[in-house]
């Protein structure tokens, strides 16, 4: 029996609740800002303060405006028959991966195509690395953007008196450093992510420009396994220090919940992580005991990989649709119109303490660390999803021990 669909809608009816003072954000009204309607966005976030937020800015300008955020359970497996039913949402969640899953071909019927210029969205606001293209179309819009990295405890770094490292050489001193001091746990992580946040980035670094390299990867040629091999190298010579426990590491349930709760515990210098599990940390602050109890400074900065530091992997971690069938069209433009904008995607990070899409890169102090990094879009590379995925298996298997770096070069378009 198929599982029922869950759907929790939170509808934010804003006139006479909030102040009619608008914010400076260089937003004009197109359109009457008496008129009513309704504009819902559908997603796979279960709560979404951050749209929420940006409701509530809008209804600033159009008071009799209603605009609600809809949760779809199941979403990527419903949101194709979401938008062909008779409530259909006028924007939704969208990634990059899917333009090239078949399986999602029925839903780009639906996307209205932004190059076109729409409404007069300023898609120009964005780094341009980060628009994902079907054709000569840009069906999305990113508003999130996600990296991988370590999250450092900054107060331990200062207790012990060790410099956070800004080059490789850097890094394997300071973990030598707090291995000499008796520290059980120097570096962890999920299972998934272990040595990732340092294998990927450098691996993409010295191939982004090599378009023979690319071809070849693409084409799971065996010979292309030699491109894998300074980074491979790398992730081998990190592991023979001994500064990772890959059975503590093993104990970690997931690279979410379970990851910020253990780097919470306060004992650990580095933490291997996403942007994606930074999002988490705020509201677990207080969740935690022994944060709570004892609180410190920490951030996520990128693996100095090289000794010319990190590397910043600019990856996609959410996009907006509109749907061009919407019976608000001209109205679900106008709100899209002001969310694409340096201020309001800002705001958003923040809020869901991801990052922003938009040029103006504005970071949350926790990322600041990014702006300094070598920085490279996972779109630009055109690495296929085969090629992707055969690359980053060979790395984890190098790191977790369960492959040499020279069965990896020669095998590496077969691992499964």
């Amino acid at each position: 029996m198929k599982k029922p669909l869950i759907f929790i809608a939170i509808s934010i009816l804003t006139l006479g609740l909030f102040s009619c003072t608008k914010e400076k954000t260089g937003f004009t009204p197109k359109y009457d800002v008496n008129q009513a309607y309704e504009v819902n966005v559908v997603g796979h976030y279960e709560n979404f303060e951050a749209i929420e937020d940006e409701f509530v800015r809008f209804n600033k300008y159009y008071p009799n405006a209603k605009l609600t955020y809809t949760y779809l359970d199941n979403y990527n497996k419903i949101i194709t028959t979401a938008l062909n039913s008779e409530s259909a949402p006028d924007i939704f969640f969208t990634f990059p991966w899917m333009i090239n899953d078949s399986s999602y071909s029925d839903l780009f019927n639906f996307t209205e195509d932004f190059s076109a210029n729409p409404g007069d969205i300023d898609i120009s606001v964005i780094r341009e690395g980060l628009l994902s293209k079907k054709g000569s179309e840009i069906p999305m819009l990113p508003i999130y953007v996600t990296t991988y990295g370590m999250m450092v405890n900054e107060d331990l770094f200062n207790k012990e008196n060790i410099s956070i490292p800004k080059t490789y050489n850097e890094l394997v001193n300071a973990c030598q450093s707090f291995k000499d001091k008796n520290y059980a746990n120097i570096m962890m992580g999920h299972t998934s992510q272990i040595l990732y946040p340092m294998f990927f980035p450098h691996f993409c670094s010295k191939i982004k420009d090599n378009k023979t390299a690319i071809n070849e990867l693409n084409e799971l040629k065996a010979d292309a396994g030699i491109y894998l091999k300074d980074s491979l190298e790398l992730v081998d010579d990190f592991m023979s220090h001994d500064f990772i426990n890959l059975d503590e590491c093993a104990k970690l349930k997931n690279d979410y919940d379970a990851v910020i709760k253990r780097f919470f515990e306060g004992d650990i210098p580095m933490m291997l992580a996403s942007g994606q599990t930074v999002s988490g940390t705020e509201k677990r602050e207080k969740q935690s005991e022994a944060f709570t109890n004892n609180p410190f400074k920490y951030s996520l900065r990128p693996i100095p990989s090289t000794n010319s530091g990190g590397i910043f992997l600019n990856s996609v971690n959410l996009c907006f649709a509109v749907n061009k069938k919407s019976k608000n069209l001209e109205m679900t433009n106008e709100f899209m119109r002001f969310l694409i904008n340096d201020e309001q995607l800002d705001n958003m990070s923040k809020i869901k303490r991801l990052m922003t899409p938009a040029k103006d890169m504005s970071l949350d102090n926790i990322y600041a660390s990014f702006s300094a990094a070598e920085a490279i879009y996972i779109s630009n590379l055109g690495l296929n999803d085969a090629a992707d995925q055969k690359v980053r298996t060979a790395g984890s298997r190098v790191a977790q021990g369960k492959m040499s770096v020279e069965d990896a070069i020669n095998n590496w378009n077969t691992i499964e």
